[in-house]
């Protein structure tokens, strides 16, 4: 590792950190006071993707709704008018709808084999964004003179890493540059994000055996045609399987990559000095 000690952090002139778990256990938060209150320079996975991989088929997506509408795709036709996303760290929104949710169209849902090309396409954006990380820190560094850098991967980084292989193409690469720091929940955690998640369903990037398995399943329990099913009720469906699945991958990353951390230590830090108290506990008890 990057850091074998509490003494090798402390003494690191640049401090690299990749946060990685569950989305909601508090990556993004984590990466804000870091970003906010110190001298550290925040990458976020996802809005890399949103924005440098994704950024036209998001904006093509907003512009097929527009041209239902006589007005406005007119001014389209005209070039009299732009159409953009305003993606942002904290509102990964306009990501979430392209990826929308299959099922039933009068319900906002879109063909199953559409939502798996949208899917693909993410799968090969996440790729190239954990990648991208080893760019940024040198930019980081050439353009903004940062030396501290947090990397804030996506909930889904567990599904674009093979933790079973030591020469995996995205883990053998950053974790040459930076710590992976695994943000572990519990039970209560689980259950607190199922809950919030079904009161709010939200698109989120599925692997594709797991998609089409759990999509064959919900067809065949629910006795329903693919144009039929409600799309936030299958989301609701696959979760908290999806949670469980990946798990014990994360902690196989974890194990083999980097450190693991508690979350419900994460979610006491509220300055730079608190997270590095995080770590340089838990780089001692791994020694």
């Amino acid at each position: 590792m990057l850091y074998n000690s509490a003494k090798d952090w402390r003494n690191a002139k640049a401090k690299k950190v990749m946060l990685f778990g569950m989305s909601g256990l508090g990556k993004t938060y984590i990466s804000e006071i870091l970003r906010d209150h110190g001298d550290w320079f925040h990458y976020s996975v996802d809005y890399r993707i949103g924005t440098r991989y994704m950024g036209e088929h998001i904006a093509d997506n907003f512009k097929i709704e527009a041209m239902r509408n006589p007005f406005l795709a007119d001014l389209l036709r005209a070039d009299a008018i732009y159409i953009a996303s305003n993606l942002k760290f904290s509102d990964l929104s306009p990501l979430s709808t392209y990826l929308g949710k299959p099922g039933d169209p009068t319900k906002g849902g879109i063909a199953f084999d559409e939502y798996l090309r949208r899917q693909r396409l993410h799968r090969d954006a996440e790729i190239n964004s954990m990648k991208d990380t080893v760019h940024f820190i040198q930019r980081a560094k050439d353009l903004y003179n940062y030396d501290n850098f947090i990397c804030d991967t996506s909930g889904s980084v567990v599904e674009v890493v093979d933790a079973n292989d030591d020469d995996d193409t995205v883990m053998s690469l950053v974790s040459q540059h930076l710590l992976p720091v695994w943000i572990e929940g519990n039970d209560d955690h689980i259950d607190v994000l199922v809950e919030r998640f079904n009161k709010s369903p939200k698109p989120m990037y599925y692997p594709e055996s797991f998609l089409v398995t759990c999509w064959d399943q919900y067809l065949t329990e629910k006795s329903v045609a693919p144009n039929e099913v409600d799309p936030d009720d299958f989301i609701r469906f696959g979760y908290k399987q999806l949670l469980a699945d990946r798990l014990p991958r994360y902690k196989a990353i974890a194990q083999k990559w980097g450190v693991t951390v508690e979350a419900t230590d994460i979610h006491n830090v509220r300055t730079t000095a608190d997270f590095d108290k995080v770590i340089e506990d838990t780089l001692e008890k791994t020694k």
